[in-house]
C-alpha cells in the first residue's frame, strides 16, 4: 500500500476527501505499525517511519471512511518502570472518532498470563479488541446555532439516552435506545412541554462492558468506563457502528438545537477503561502507560487510583492534557454541544498529589476560547485526599451541589437543626460561592440523580435494595436521607400514597423555586421507581428504564407548571445573591429584598435558625429592583412572593406579610391541592398550612384577573394521582 510521510497534526486518523492521515504520540516507543482491518478480518501492518516531537505518522492517500483500524506498538516491556509494550496487543487509537465492535473478553486482550500479573503474555488480541474508524468529517448542519441559553434560565434534564427511551410507546422499536430516540418528536415534545433547557446525557463516549458483571448477567449501564474520548458510543447508534455513529449523534444535536435545547455531555476524562495492573491492554496502557496514567512512584507497576476504577488520568502530562482538550474542543466544534459535566472532577485538578484549583487543567480550561465559552459543570469530588470540594472550583465553573441534595431531603424528612442551611441552599448557597465572586448559578441544584433513589423511591424507601446488583446489596450509598413516610416499598395504603406523591411535589417545587441552576433526573417527573435500587450501574434492564407506560400524568403536569413558574419571574432565577437591605419603591417605605418569617409574621431571630426544633418557615421574595436589567438595560421587576415550607406534620397557622408588602395574595402552588379555590388572602390575614406542604402566594395585580397560570390548578384537588394510589407496576423478574 502506498504510503507518505503525513503530517504530526492533527492527532488521530483525518480524512481530508482524499485520503486519511494517521498520528499517533507515544513518547517511549521503539516502533509503531499502522494496522488496517478488511472486512474479513485479513491484516495489513504499515510502519510508522516518520516521527515529529514523539507523534508518529503517516499519510495512506487510499484510505477512506469506513476502514478500520489499530496499532500496535514496540517497546521495553518492563512494568516496574512503568513500560508495558507488546506488540501482540492490537491497540484502540485514543483520538478514534469511531469504533466498531465491543471488546471480546479472552485472555489475548490481557498482558500478562492470568494467575501471574508479573509475567508476560504474547498471544495477539486483534480477533477480540475493538477497532478504530475512519469517519467522514462532512455533515450537513442546516444552519445550527447553539441556542446559548443562560444559566439563570437553564433548566437540566439528565439523562440516559437508552433508558430514555427504551421503552416509548411511540418511539419505532427499532429506533428506541439510541440518539435517534432522543431526537424523536416524542422525546422532544416531552422535554419541551416540562419546560426543558438542556439535556445533559449520561456517558454516550465509547466505553467498556466490564467481564465481571457481563458474567453476573449484568452490564456497564450507566458508561462510566471510557475507553475513546471521541467516538460516540457505538451501541445507542441505530444505524451501524461503521461511522454511522458520529452522523446519528449530530443528527440528534441537531434536532434538539432546533427546540431551543441545549445538549451537555457527562465526560469521563478522570480514569479509563484499563483498570488497575490486573485490566486489560486496550489503548493507552499499550500506547504509553507512563504518559497517560499516574502510577504509583514507589513501584510503577501499580497505578494511583482517586477513582476507585484501578486508575487515574496522568494530569501532569502535557500529552495528557492535550488528548483531554482536543476532546473538549472537538465535541464542541465538530459534535455542536453546549458543555460538559465532568465526573469525579476533583481527579482532574490533582496534577501532582493535592486537589490544586490553580492546576494545568484549569488553567487550559480558562484560556481556551472555545471550552472556556461554554457550560461547564463539576462533579466536585473524587475518592481521593481532601477529595470534597463543593465551592471550590474556579469562577467560571459551576458545581453540582450535594450539599443542596443534603439539605432538602433532611428539611423534608423532618431532620431538626436544618433550617438555617436549607435558607442557605434555597437562596444560592452564598456560603459556598460568593467569597470568589460567583453567582448563584453557580450551584446545580438537584434532589436527585442517576447515582441514588429516583425521586419516588427517596420517599417509599428507608432502604436500599440492591440485591440484584449481585453484591450482597452492598453496593451503594446506605445513607440515603430518604423517609418512606410510614411503609417500606409498594402498599395499598392510600393516605402513604397520598403523602408519597405530595412529598414527590415538595421536592420539585422546593427545586424550582430555589436560586441556581435546578437539574431534574430523568422520570422523576412522571413517578419513576426503581424498585428501591439506589445503584442501578449494572442494570440495563426495566429496572431502569423509564415505563412510560404508568407515567404519573398530574406529576408531568405539575412539573411544567413550576417550570413555567420559574419561566415567568425572575424572582427565582437571579442572577446575584440576596443581601437582605432593602429595595428602593416608588411608595412607602424600603422593604428588604428577602425576609424570613416564623409563623406568627415576625422575622427570624438570630436564635431561630438553631432552635433545633423549626420545621416551618416562610420566605418574601421582593420583586422590586431585582438588581438586574434586562438586555435593553431597563431594570427588571417583578411580583412579590410569599413561598410558606412546611416540613412538619401538623398543620401550621401562618400569618401573612402586613399590607405594605401586598394588600393581597393569590396562591399560585399549593402542593396538597386543597388551597386551590381558596380566593384572595389579605395581607396580614392567618393562612392554615397543611404537614408537609409547600403554598407559594403572588402578590395579586389586577390584571390577572381572568387568567390561571397557577401550578395548583394542575392538581385534582384533595387526591392523589391516580397511578399513585395505586401499588407499583409489578418489578420485573432481574437477573441474579
Amino acid at each position: 500500500m502506498q504510503a507518505w510521510p503525513g503530517s504530526a497534526y492533527p492527532l488521530g486518523a483525518t480524512f481530508d476527501g482524499g485520503g486519511t492521515n494517521f498520528a499517533l504520540f507515544s513518547d517511549a516507543a521503539e516502533k509503531v505499525e499502522l494496522c488496517l482491518f478488511d472486512e474479513d478480518g485479513t491484516e495489513t501492518r504499515i510502519e510508522l517511519v516518520d516521527v515529529d516531537a514523539f507523534v508518529w505518522h503517516t499519510y495512506l492517500p487510499t484510505v477512506q471512511p469506513g476502514q478500520r483500524y489499530g496499532y500496535r506498538v514496540y517497546g521495553p516491556n518492563d512494568p516496574e518502570n512503568g513500560l508495558r509494550f507488546n506488540p501482540n496487543k492490537l491497540l484502540l487509537d485514543p483520538y478514534a472518532k469511531a469504533v466498531d465492535g465491543q471488546v471480546e473478553w479472552d485472555q489475548a486482550v490481557f498482558g500478562y498470563t492470568f494467575g501471574e500479573p508479573d509475567s508476560r503474555n504474547d498471544d495477539d488480541s486483534a480477533a477480540y479488541a475493538m477497532k478504530g474508524v475512519v469517519i467522514n468529517p462532512y455533515f450537513d448542519w442546516a444552519g445550527d446555532r447553539l441556542p446559548k441559553t443562560p444559566y439563570a434560565d437553564s433548566v437540566i434534564y439528565e439523562a440516559h439516552v437508552k433508558g430514555l427511551t427504551e421503552r416509548h410507546p411511540d418511539i419505532p422499536e427499532e429506533l428506541r435506545g439510541t440518539y435517534s430516540a432522543i431526537a424523536h418528536p416524542a422525546i422532544i415534545d416531552h422535554l419541551k412541554r416540562i419546560g426543558v433547557t438542556a439535556v445533559e446525557l449520561m456517558p454516550v463516549h465509547q466505553f467498556v462492558n466490564d467481564s465481571t458483571l457481563q458474567e453476573k448477567g449484568l452490564s456497564n449501564y450507566w458508561g462510566y468506563n471510557t475507553i475513546a474520548f471521541f467516538a460516540p458510543q457505538n451501541t445507542y447508534a441505530s444505524a451501524g457502528d461503521g461511522g454511522q455513529q458520529v452522523q446519528e449523534f449530530k443528527s440528534m444535536v441537531r434536532a434538539l438545537h432546533s427546540a431551543g435545547i441545549e445538549v451537555i455531555l457527562d465526560v469521563v476524562y478522570n480514569h479509563t477503561a484499563e483498570g488497575n495492573h490486573l485490566g486489560p491492554t486496550l489503548s493507552m496502557r499499550g500506547i504509553d502507560n507512563e504518559a497517560y496514567y499516574k502510577l504509583q512512584q514507589d513501584d510503577k507497576r501499580y497505578y494511583t487510583d482517586y477513582t476507585g476504577t484501578g486508575n487515574s488520568m496522568n494530569m501532569g502530562h502535557p500529552h495528557t492534557l492535550q488528548l483531554i482538550m482536543d476532546s473538549l474542543r472537538y465535541w464542541v466544534l465538530e459534535m455542536h454541544v453546549d458543555g460538559f459535566r465532568f465526573d469525579l472532577a476533583a481527579t482532574l485538578a490533582r496534577e501532582f498529589y493535592e486537589v490544586d484549583r490553580l492546576s494545568s487543567f484549569f488553567e487550559l480550561v480558562q484560556q481556551d476560547p472555545v471550552i472556556s465559552q461554554v457550560k461547564l459543570i463539576a462533579e466536585p469530588w473524587d475518592l481521593g485526599p481532601g477529595g470534597y470540594q463543593v465551592g471550590n472550583f474556579p469562577p467560571q465553573w459551576t458545581e453540582w451541589n450535594g450539599k443542596y441534595r443534603d439539605t432538602v431531603r433532611d428539611f423534608w424528612r423532618g431532620e431538626p437543626s436544618t433550617l438555617g442551611e436549607f435558607a442557605s441552599r434555597l437562596t444560592g448557597s452564598a456560603d459556598l460561592y460568593e467569597h470568589d465572586g460567583r453567582r448563584p448559578v453557580a450551584s446545580i441544584n438537584f434532589v436527585t440523580a442517576h447515582d441514588g433513589f429516583t425521586l419516588r423511591d427517596l420517599v417509599s424507601y428507608n432502604e436500599k435494595h440492591n440485591e440484584a446488583n449481585g453484591e450482597g446489596n452492598n453496593d451503594g450509598e446506605s445513607h440515603n436521607r430518604s423517609w418512606n413516610c410510614g411503609v417500606e416499598g409498594p402498599t395499598d395504603d392510600p393516605d402513604v400514597l397520598r403523602l408519597r406523591a405530595r412529598q414527590q411535589r415538595n421536592f420539585l417545587a422546593t427545586l424550582m423555586l430555589s436560586q441556581g441552576v435546578p437539574m431534574i433526573a430523568h422520570g422523576d417527573e412522571l413517578g419513576r421507581t426503581q424498585g428501591g435500587n439506589n445503584n442501578g450501574y449494572a442494570q440495563d434492564n426495566e429496572v431502569t428504564w423509564i415505563d412510560w407506560e404508568h407515567a404519573d400524568q398530574p406529576l408531568i403536569e405539575f412539573t411544567g407548571a413550576l417550570t413555567r413558574l420559574r419561566r415567568e419571574h425572575p424572582t427565582f432565577r437571579r442572577s446575584r445573591f440576596f443581601d437582605g437591605r432593602p429595595v428602593a419603591r416608588e411608595e412607602g417605605a424600603p422593604i428588604p429584598d428577602i425576609a424570613w418569617l416564623r409563623p406568627d409574621g415576625t422575622e427570624m431571630q438570630p436564635g431561630d435558625w438553631d432552635s433545633g426544633f423549626g420545621r416551618a418557615i416562610g420566605v418574601f421574595l421582593n420583586g422590586d429592583g431585582i438588581r438586574e436589567r434586562d438586555r435593553r438595560g431597563a431594570d427588571i421587576h417583578d411580583r412579590h412572593f410569599f413561598v410558606l415550607y412546611n416540613a412538619g406534620d401538623d398543620v401550621v397557622s401562618f400569618t401573612m406579610p402586613k399590607a405594605e408588602y401586598s394588600p393581597r395574595w393569590e396562591i399560585v402552588v399549593d402542593t396538597t391541592g386543597e388551597l386551590t379555590d381558596s380566593g384572595l388572602h389579605d395581607g396580614g390575614a392567618v393562612l392554615d398550612v397543611a404537614g408537609k406542604s409547600v403554598v407559594v402566594l403572588r402578590a395579586f395585580e389586577e390584571e390577572t384577573v381572568g387568567t390561571d397560570h397557577s401550578v395548583a390548578a394542575s392538581l385534582a384537588a384533595h387526591t392523589a394521582p391516580i397511578d399513585m394510589v395505586r401499588s407499583p407496576a409489578p418489578q420485573p423478574e432481574l437477573p441474579h
